[in-house]
C-alpha cells in the first residue's frame, strides 16, 4: 500500500508540474501574440477603413465624440458610409473647434439616427439637399437604438418592441400581436466599425471612460466588427485598475491618443462653451 501510495503521490506531482508548464507556455504564448493596438496617429487609425463602411459613434454630447476619428475620416475622403448614431445636428462650430458627425453628410449614404437637426438650429433643412441626392435616413428611437446595438453586440437575432406602432419607424417592419399587444420586429445593428472617445486606455485596449460621457459607447465597442478608441492618456498593461475596466481590451482592435492640440481635450471644450454662448440659437437652447 505504501507503494501504491508513493506512486500515486509521484503521479499527482508530475501531473501538477505537466499542468504548470502547459500553463506557463500558454501564458507566455498569448503574450507573444499579443498585437500591438497602439497607432502612431489618426489618420493611421482609419487608413484602411474602406468604401461602404458602416460606422457606430456617439454623439450625445461633444465631449463623448470621437471627434478626432471622424476629421481623420472626413480628411481620408471614404464614401458611402453609413453613420448610427444617437442625435445628427448641423455642424455650427468652425471644424478646429470641434466635430460632429454631421461633418462625414457629403460622404454617407444613409443614417440611422433618433435625432435628425432641432428647431433651434433650422431642423431638417441643412440634410434636405443629400435627401434629395439620395442619402436615405433609417428614424428609429434613442432605447430602440441601443437596444439594437446590444442585440448586435450579443448576437440576437432580433427583438419586438411595441416603441413606434403607429409611427414612421413602423414602416417596412413585421409587425406581431402579442397577447394582444402590437410589437414591431427590430433586427440588430453590427456596425463594421465603432470610433470610441474613453478617457484612459492600456496598451492592451482596456477603456476607462469619463462619467457618463461612456454613454452608448460600450455596446458599440462589443457589437462593431473592429473598434477603435481616441484617449486622453495611455498607460501599460495593469495600471488600470480591473475593477474600473468598463469596454475590456478583447472588443478594442486600435487605440489612438488624442494630441495636444486635439479635438476634444479639456482646452478645447472650454472654447466650445465659450463658442455657444456666442451663438444665439445655441445659447437660447442651452441657457433659455
Amino acid at each position: 500500500m505504501l507503494r501504491a501510495q508513493t506512486a500515486q503521490g509521484k503521479f499527482l506531482r508530475e501531473a501538477s508540474l505537466y499542468q504548470l508548464s502547459v500553463s506557463r507556455t500558454y501564458h507566455l504564448s498569448r503574450e507573444v501574440s499579443i498585437v500591438n493596438k497602439i497607432c502612431r496617429s489618426l489618420d493611421e487609425a482609419v487608413a484602411d477603413i474602406p468604401d461602404g463602411a458602416s460606422i457606430a459613434m456617439d454623439s450625445w454630447a461633444i465631449a463623448a465624440t470621437a471627434q478626432n476619428l471622424i476629421a481623420a475620416l472626413k480628411r481620408k475622403g471614404t464614401r458611402d458610409l453609413t453613420v448610427i448614431t444617437h442625435c445628427f445636428i448641423p455642424m455650427i462650430f468652425g471644424e478646429d473647434t470641434a466635430v460632429m458627425p454631421a461633418v462625414l453628410l457629403p460622404q454617407m449614404k444613409k443614417l440611422i439616427t433618433p435625432v435628425v437637426g432641432i428647431p433651434h438650429l433650422g431642423g431638417i433643412a441643412f440634410v434636405e439637399e443629400y435627401v434629395n441626392n439620395g442619402l436615405e435616413i433609417e428614424q428609429t428611437t434613442i432605447g430602440t437604438m441601443s437596444s439594437r446595438l446590444y442585440a448586435g453586440a450579443v448576437r440576437m437575432g432580433g427583438f419586438y418592441n411595441p416603441v413606434g406602432v403607429g409611427t414612421v419607424i413602423e414602416n417596412g417592419k413585421e409587425k406581431r400581436v402579442i397577447e394582444g399587444q402590437e410589437y414591431i420586429f427590430e433586427k440588430p445593428i453590427k456596425p463594421d466599425y465603432a470610433f470610441i472617445r474613453a478617457r484612459k486606455a492600456d496598451k492592451l485596449g482596456n477603456l476607462i471612460y469619463k462619467g457618463v460621457f461612456r454613454g452608448d459607447q460600450p455596446v458599440m465597442a462589443m457589437a462593431a466588427k473592429f473598434t477603435i478608441a481616441e484617449v486622453d492618456e495611455i498607460v501599460e498593461p495593469g495600471e488600470i485598475d480591473a475593477e474600473n475596466v468598463v469596454t475590456a481590451g478583447i472588443f478594442v482592435d486600435r487605440v489612438v491618443k488624442i494630441p495636444e492640440d486635439g479635438l476634444g481635450t479639456d482646452r478645447k471644450l472650454k472654447e466650445v462653451v465659450y463658442a455657444l454662448y456666442e451663438i444665439e440659437p445655441a445659447r437660447k437652447l442651452m441657457w433659455g
